[in-house]
């Protein structure tokens, strides 16, 4: 093969010889050839794909730095969502402790039970990335996005000499791979050293370095800035029976070609916990690359499964962080930062310092008695931390450089933004704007919530068009978007007749709507998705939730003091009741429902559990029919369970319930229950 004529046999010969030598030196860092053989395979395999253009492979070496430069980045759906991981912000070793206490008693395990078995990794500070191969061939990158959408970033993360553009031996149908893109120590260095002897700018930290070589729209500028990866999970898979447990996972994946961290191992119970957090923490300095902490993921993935997740979040993991690093630095002024939710966050205003690898100038203070609890003051020198390694905070005074007559601080009664009164509720940390959607600093993240995807859905309203929006004095509450015109929308940059056109069907289409989604768009305090539903379900109508008092939102499943108060609180005030009125003028309608109490519902109180594959409605639908008839679904089986409903091949969960004694039920069954 290696003599052959034949044009077609050379150049897939070729690209298996680079491939397989490209793998030996940057994943095994054991190459078998000079780099001089290598470079004289790669330009024969060039040469040949110039003379016949039919040979280029998307898995060919010469395809790592190709394409044109792109005008943006395409959005890309994770067929399987790509969840974060919870954070456990006690760093002591307790951190540890925490995480197995909760999943033993989630397992329901006696305390004589053996320990639970956990895979242990680093947590690696750089850019999660999503890897999609097709019968082995790498054919899309994305990031995470929101968890739902990414951007596909393919073109760039092909110049990732460690990443296989074709898996080694027999590959799943579909594979797709979820990792972190990074950039060592090393590579950070000796990329910044070029940059500084040819007069360019430098990167401030590898993180960054990762970040911004992901996304630039030129490949061949990514391709000057050296990227490693590591895998550390899956998303869609086809085709493959997967291992048992979470560290056979990642050895299969090595096998496969795709670079998996060594600096792993395999726990038991907490204290195993604990003695990895100790171990890597005192090697943390001497890493090739920068990490902010640890992962602990229980190792049997039939317990994982078992577990589930929460909202957002596996329940089977958590990231334990590492104490922060700190520094002194002074005090310059003490500003008022106003959020999307009208969260009122005092802000220091530092005299710059450089802090875990970033120049920190702005720290949190987080409210009114955590002001008064440090006595932080204007002059003040204070010691910084990065919290988490991610947000900067002030740890403390140090008292012995106090300016005399310091003032102290002291939070202002009325928003310095919009002017609105600040009202702080009562057993509660946070001081808050009321001014809502007519406070201008909550404006931005209240329109572009309102616009996003789960709420009113405008398609093609992104975030720099409500920039522009904002900044132009167009938009100030989400009804004056309903009365924008072509000639509005043109007057802005980068925004011709097509694309203004567009915007406003888009905007049409989005008044047709349901109360759930109209009242999470709001962006109101306490109501996530699913207190929008059931307010919609339990109370029907807007005018009967404008008319609910707090007694009367009680009665609402799920909705407690604090959600009843901040509902009210949004209600009550004139502005927001304005843009209401002003939003239902411009055609904003959803259908008339019917409220249900929960006494009313002939599911009322029952709990439901959905495993395997439903033949006449997918589990989402199945799930809001149950909760449209008053029953509970939740995502693991438990004494408390009162149905599980078991489609095609349903896996452990209805093991778990056999166990228990918990009732059974098919589709058929489900569907009676529905009274369909």
């Amino acid at each position: 093969m290696a003599q052959s004529t034949d044009p077609q046999q050379r150049a897939a010969w070729l690209r298996e010889q680079l491939n397989r030598h490209g793998y030996r030196y940057y994943v095994l860092d054991d190459p078998e050839i000079p780099d001089a053989e290598y470079d004289r395979l790669f330009r024969e395999l060039q040469a040949l794909e110039a003379a016949h253009p039919e040979l280029i492979a998307a898995d060919s070496p010469t395809q790592r730095v190709g394409g044109k430069p792109l005008d943006a980045f395409l959005p890309v759906p994770h067929r399987v969502p790509m969840l974060s991981i919870r954070t456990e912000t006690d760093t002591s070793s307790g951190g540890a402790v925490a995480f197995d206490t909760q999943i033993r008693r989630e397992l329901e395990l006696s305390a004589d039970a053996e320990p639970v078995e956990y895979h242990c990794e680093l947590k690696f500070d750089g850019l999660a990335i999503s890897l999609r191969y097709e019968q082995g061939v790498l054919v899309q990158a994305a990031t995470r996005g929101d968890g739902e959408t990414g951007e596909d970033v393919t073109q760039n993360i092909r110049t990732i000499r460690s990443l296989p553009l074709r898996l080694h031996g027999a590959a799943p149908e579909v594979l797709e791979v979820r990792g972190e893109a990074y950039m060592s120590r090393p590579d950070f260095e000796r990329y910044n050293a070029r940059q500084r002897a040819a007069g360019l700018a430098v990167l401030v930290n590898p993180r960054n370095g990762a970040a911004g070589s992901i996304r630039q729209l030129d490949p061949q500028l990514a391709a000057k800035r050296p990227l490693s990866f590591f895998a550390y999970g899956l998303g869609e898979v086809q085709g493959w029976d997967l291992p048992t447990t979470h560290g056979a996972l990642l050895d299969a994946l090595a096998t496969l070609g795709l670079p998996v961290c060594e600096e792993r191992v395999v726990a038991r119970g907490a204290e195993g916990l604990i003695d990895f957090h100790h171990a890597v923490a005192k090697k943390r300095d001497a890493l090739p690359f920068d990490i902010d902490g640890v992962v602990y993921k229980v190792n049997r993935l039939d317990q994982q499964r078992q577990l589930g997740f929460r909202t957002r979040e596996p329940r089977w993991a958590v990231a334990h962080k590492f104490p922060a690093q700190e520094e002194l630095t002074v005090v310059e002024a003490i500003e008022l930062q106003v959020g999307r939710t009208g969260a009122v966050t005092p802000v220091a205003r530092l005299k710059p310092v450089f802090v875990g690898g970033v120049t920190v100038t702005n720290a949190t203070l987080h409210n009114a008695d955590e002001v008064a609890r440090k006595d932080v003051r204007v002059g003040d020198t204070v010691i910084v931390r990065r919290a988490g390694d991610v947000i900067p905070e002030v740890v403390s005074v140090v008292l012995e450089r106090r300016i005399p007559d310091a003032p102290a601080f002291q939070m202002p009664t009325n928003c310095p933004v919009c002017g609105s009164q600040i009202l702080r509720p009562e057993g509660e940390a946070v001081a808050r704007c009321i001014g809502g959607l007519y406070c201008r600093a909550q404006r931005k993240e209240a329109i572009r919530h309102f616009a996003s995807r789960r709420a009113m859905d405008i398609d093609g309203l992104g975030d720099k068009l409500v920039d522009q929006l904002i900044e132009q004095d167009l938009v100030h509450d989400p009804a004056d978007l309903y009365a924008l015109d072509v000639q509005a929308l043109t007057s802005l940059d980068r925004m011709g007749t097509k694309s203004a056109i567009n915007l406003l069907e888009a905007l049409e289409r989005s008044k047709t709507t349901t109360l759930a989604r109209f009242l999470y768009s709001l962006g109101i305090r306490e109501v996530g998705e699913a207190t929008a539903r059931a307010l919609e379900r339990y109370l029907g109508t807007l005018e009967a939730l404008l008319a609910a008092d707090e007694p009367r939102l009680l009665q609402v499943p799920d909705i407690g003091p604090v959600a009843a108060a901040a509902i009210r609180t949004f209600f009550q005030e004139p502005h927001n009741r304005e843009v209401l009125t002003r939003l239902q003028t411009a055609g904003v309608r959803w259908p008339t429902a019917t409220a249900q109490m929960p006494a009313d519902q002939p599911l009322a109180g029952k709990s439901f559990v959905l495993t395997g594959t439903l033949e006449s409605l997918t589990r989402d639908e199945a799930a809001e029919r149950l909760r449209a008839l008053g029953a509970k679904v939740a995502g693991s089986v438990s004494k408390k369970t009162d149905y599980v409903v078991a489609g095609r091949d349903a896996g452990s969960k209805l093991d778990k319930a056999r166990e228990l004694g918990v009732s059974v039920i098919d589709e058929a069954g489900l569907l009676v229950l529905l009274g369909k």
